[in-house]
């Protein structure tokens, strides 16, 4: 994986990928399409968020959207651990949740993993 982000002076940071990094075109399409910058708005400040109502929706639908596909994801990456990496259900559940007794949850996210992956 060669996505980076790479801490400028200060505040700022400069995120890079390749085409190869986003095959199905995700990255692109959160930071064409504002989701990324309304996720991380969202991440750094809790009051005085947007001027008014219509903004501050906006900004909540973008990160309402940027966290569903995440979620997606990860559950994707459950069913790569469990099929190629032939992780058990706590071993997963230690690395992804910090708690090996929490399997029953990944399992959940490796049944829609699969689903999402038309299995």
């Amino acid at each position: 994986m060669t996505v980076r982000v790479t801490k400028i002076a200060g505040h700022k940071a400069e995120i890079t990928w390749t085409t190869a990094d986003d095959p199905r075109g995700y990255l692109a399409v959160a930071v064409e399409g504002d989701q990324l910058e309304s996720a991380l708005a969202a991440l750094g400040t809790a009051e005085g968020l947007a001027p008014d109502g219509e903004s501050l929706a906006v900004v909540t639908r973008h990160t309402k959207e940027l966290a569903q596909l995440l979620d997606r994801r990860a559950a994707v990456l459950v069913v790569q651990l469990r099929d190629e990496h032939q992780m058990s259900w706590p071993q997963i559940a230690n690395r992804v949740l910090g708690d090996p007794d929490r399997h029953s949850t990944v399992r959940r996210m490796y049944d829609s993993g699969r689903r999402h992956l038309g299995h």
